[in-house]
């Protein structure tokens, strides 16, 4: 059946009608972010907060609480709320900037992705509104009462929705047609009481006039009590019609230059004066004239006790005679359509509870996206009609990177916590999305490899607080998984893509070998690597003392990128010969760098330690010296994703290739004796490349699968748990650096604080451990076979091993036997309130004990993976 979802996914794809066109692309936190940091010392965190976000308009990007826009955030919608009680307008999320929270930044509210699909034709959301007060001062004040030792200080933990006194604010949105939106606000006073509720939906310009003197600046005017022209040059006209007796408040999207700083106002009407009339009742903050950039549109709701109301308005770029006579007829039909299309994506044989695990992760991909505007030349030298930067600006941040130019629609990791890309984050969220939208998927990963993003040396630019910090390299992972189900989805491969992305690797593979192997023998530094503080030292500053660190990850990720690109050339080169000797070069590229892995220079060391049977780190010191860092970290499980499979036709219908392989086992046997027997093929017709052999692997997962060190209930855990009342210590230049197992927030301020690597389980490196088992498994079949748990003299295979772990995973989101879900935290309302329990926060990442879910608490880019489970 031809899906009328997926025939808009076809007709965005094929250039028909633009269903792009609006999404939810406003980002949750705009404050606090480098672009709009126009300090001379580079604090983004205090050059804009959120008390100042109200009244400053921005530079780049627009944020909005559930908020919408078109693909150039030109205009937008968003929602503001007033309970009557609060200081300010809930305008904006409120959080915690990095130096106040005492585990680095954090949101403090209460919202879920509930429902959305690729085209945007159907999203809902939902907020949780208190009637009283909002506890601001309350979550900051005792945040920084708390030690890194402590436990963060949440909203829940305030007590505020303990006798149901809140609204729950449902947003929904479908579209009728690319320029025709529905926008639907559903409220519920939960309380046992009857409360009032100010809801005003907003419309605004993004201040694009003030930047360079020359930029028309647009309009908003009533045009009759329901109804509202907007127009501006590049948009055009657009009319809102709004359903009942509203209010129209107007104002400007203009910085309040009188509260920041003291100084004249542009304009007699400011971006804040919608808040100022409302809530100190300045009645000259909003234009009489019933005009301006910034509209609210005023409701004020008594909303009966366990009873609810609805908020209906409709924008459209034509004139509509009865714009809300077929509205929920729209609504039902597009709900309709969003059931219909995921239908066929569920796994087979989910429960309903997976299948409501699943659809909420996807929606959460699909609000994650956040139209992302940052010219890094532009934002160094400041803007015409504005006063010039601070001259240590032009040696700041990302100054080398004054080449990168983004105006686009992004994958979002999470658009409070991180309202900005990361380099692997987004190559997880892809692989996450792919099942549901591979085109957007494909489109993603070619973005960070146009010339607009990669540095002209090869270097994908990591996040923005740092484009020169290095992730690990898993695009090319992504590009091939997205592909082959892209070629599932359609049943033909889409070769351009592939060809296309792989001729831009080729620039950072090759950056990769130039510049993170110091020694040119084929092991790498890497640094950071996105692990935040896993390893003995911050591995984003040189080593104390000097010397360098030989990394057991940066080596692996480069061994799998070898072979994610072997994988890529094998593909092409079955359509196109020329690209057999690309295969050839990654082959062998690949067995150098396993060969170094196992023995370097003359010293004749290694990361594998036979005795413990697990790689680790060496530090290699200024005098030539090498020491061997034992410390068990998933830094010492990264080896396992070095694998991949391929059909022995395949095999056959590559000669040179073959031929090529052969005399290398011949010329150097000592390399190939050390990896998989690629030349060797199943009982499934497979052949195997891979960093392990079975001894080796079965070593590791020795290790991995033992309840004491890393099998958790839940997943597998960052670090090894030996070292809870054995921290790992040592030694260096009279100074003890140690490592801890901590389950979960960090007691570390290392890279910030705000996340943990010592401890806690992380979906994407489980997801690919998992991923893994499963190539291992299509090589040696069910006769392979490991203890699980380790001790526990019971033998599985390693695809039953995968569905385990897989397993274990779920089980951070789904119900247990006392109907609680792990990642809840045992906090009683969210695990048994029927308006709580069935709303699934992705987090960042979980507690290695008890599965809670820590750090950014919609994370629903790489934890989205758990679709994929």
């Amino acid at each position: 059946m031809n899906k009328a979802e997926q025939n808009r996914i076809n007709q965005q794809y094929a250039h028909q009608k633009a269903w792009l066109k609006w999404g939810p692309y406003l980002t949750e936190r705009q404050w606090g972010t480098v672009r709009e940091d126009y300090s001379p010392n580079g604090n983004a965190w205090d050059f804009t907060t959120h008390d100042t976000a109200r009244s400053k308009a921005f530079r780049w990007g627009e944020e909005g609480l559930a908020g919408i826009s078109d693909d150039q955030q030109l205009l937008c919608v968003g929602l503001a709320l007033w309970n009557g009680k609060d200081a300010i307008l809930k305008e904006r999320l409120f959080g915690l900037n990095n130096s106040e929270g005492n585990h680095g930044e954090d949101v403090k509210e209460l919202y879920y992705y509930l429902d959305n699909t690729p085209m945007h034709s159907y999203m809902q959301m939902l907020y949780k509104y208190p009637q009283s007060a909002f506890p601001y001062a309350k979550l900051v004040d005792e945040n920084a009462k708390r030690s890194r030792q402590e436990p963060e200080f949440e909203l829940m933990d305030t007590g505020i929705f303990d006798e149901d006194k809140y609204f729950d604010v449902f947003i929904n949105y479908a579209k009728n047609d690319v320029d025709d939106l529905l926008i639907n606000y559903t409220i519920f006073n939960r309380s046992n009481e009857d409360a009032n509720l100010h809801i005003l939906p907003q419309l605004w310009y993004r201040n694009n006039w003030s930047w360079d003197g020359a930029t028309a600046k647009p309009a908003i005017s009533s045009i009759g009590q329901n109804k509202l022209l907007l127009h501006s040059e590049k948009h055009g006209k657009f009319y809102c019609y709004a359903d009942g007796k509203p209010e129209f408040l107007f104002t400007d999207n203009e910085t309040n230059n009188e509260r920041l700083y003291q100084s004249a106002n542009a304009s007699d009407f400011v971006k804040d004066g919608i808040n100022d009339y409302l809530i100190n009742g300045n009645i000259k903050a909003i234009n009489p004239a019933k005009t301006g950039t910034k509209v609210a549109v005023h409701y004020t709701k008594l909303i009966p006790a366990k009873q609810s109301t609805s908020i209906k308005l409709r924008l459209s770029c034509n004139q509509l005679e009865a714009p809300f006579e077929d509205y929920d007829q729209i609504f039902e039909v597009r709900k309709k359509e969003a059931n219909e299309f995921y239908a066929d994506k569920y796994a087979v044989d989910c429960s309903d509870e997976e299948k409501m695990l699943q659809r909420q992760a996807w929606a959460g991909i699909l609000w994650n996206k956040q139209y992302y505007n940052y010219d890094v030349n532009a934002w160094l030298k400041g803007d015409a009609a504005l006063p010039k930067p601070a001259q240590e600006r032009a040696c700041g941040r990302n100054y080398h990177w004054s080449h990168f130019m983004a105006n686009d629609i992004v994958l979002m990791p999470d658009k409070w916590e991180y309202p900005w890309f990361a380099a692997w984050d987004l190559a997880f969220h892809c692989i996450a999305l792919a099942p549901v939208d591979p085109d957007f998927a494909k489109q993603q990963l070619r973005l960070l490899l146009n010339n607009s993003y990669i540095h002209p040396n090869g270097q994908l630019p990591a996040y923005e607080w740092d484009f020169t910090d290095a992730n690990p390299p898993v695009h090319a992972l992504a590009s091939y998984k997205v592909y082959l189900v892209d070629k599932k989805i359609k049943g033909t491969g889409d070769l351009k893509f592939l060809e296309e992305v792989f001729q831009r690797l080729l620039l950072n593979f090759t950056w990769w070998v130039n510049q993170k192997d110091s020694e040119g023998n084929n092991i790498f530094e890497g640094g950071f690597l996105g692990l935040d503080n896993i390893g003995v030292f911050n591995r984003s500053e040189p080593v104390p003392g000097g010397g360098f660190l030989e990394q057991a990850d940066g080596t692996s990720w480069m061994a799998m990128y070898a072979l994610n690109m072997l994988q890529i050339s094998i593909e092409l080169a079955l359509h196109n010969p020329l690209y057999e000797d690309m295969a050839i070069k990654f082959a062998q590229h690949f067995l150098f760098i396993a060969g170094s892995i196992d023995n370097m220079g003359d010293h004749h060391i290694g990361l594998w330690d036979d005795h413990d049977g697990f790689y680790y780190d060496l530090l290699r010191n200024p005098n030539g010296d090498w020491d061997r860092l034992r410390l068990r970290s998933l830094v010492g499980l990264i080896p396992m994703f070095a694998v991949i499979v391929f059909s022995d036709k395949d095999w056959k219908d590559l000669p040179k290739l073959r031929s090529h392989l052969e005399a290398f086992m011949l010329q150097r046997p000592d390399l190939v004796q050390l990896v998989s027997h690629w030349a060797d093929k199943s009982g499934n017709d497979k052949h195997l490349f891979s960093l392990l052999r079975g001894h080796r692997m079965k070593m590791l997962l020795r290790r991995m699968l033992d309840t004491t060190e890393f099998l958790s209930d839940f997943g597998i855990r960052s670090v090894s748990k030996i070292y809870e009342t054995q921290p790992f210590s040592y030694w260096l230049n009279g100074s003890d650096y140690s490592v801890k197992y901590t389950p979960a927030e960090s007691e570390t301020g290392m890279f910030g604080g705000n996340s943990n690597w010592r401890g806690p389980i992380w979906m994407p490196l489980n997801y690919l451990l998992v991923d893994a088992l499963k190539h291992f498994h299509e090589y040696y079949t069910d006769d392979f076979r490991v203890e699980y748990p380790t001790g526990s003299n019971e033998y599985f295979s390693l695809n039953e091993i995968a569905d385990l772990l897989s397993k274990r995973m779920k089980n951070l989101f789904l119900k247990n036997d006392k109907g609680e879900r792990a990642a809840f935290g045992g906090y009683p309302k969210l695990n048994h309130d029927e308006h709580f329990k069935d709303y699934i926060l992705y987090y960042e990442y979980f507690n290695g004990d008890n599965g809670k879910g820590l750090g950014a608490s919609h994370q629903t880019g790489w934890t989205a993976l758990i679709a994929l489970l």
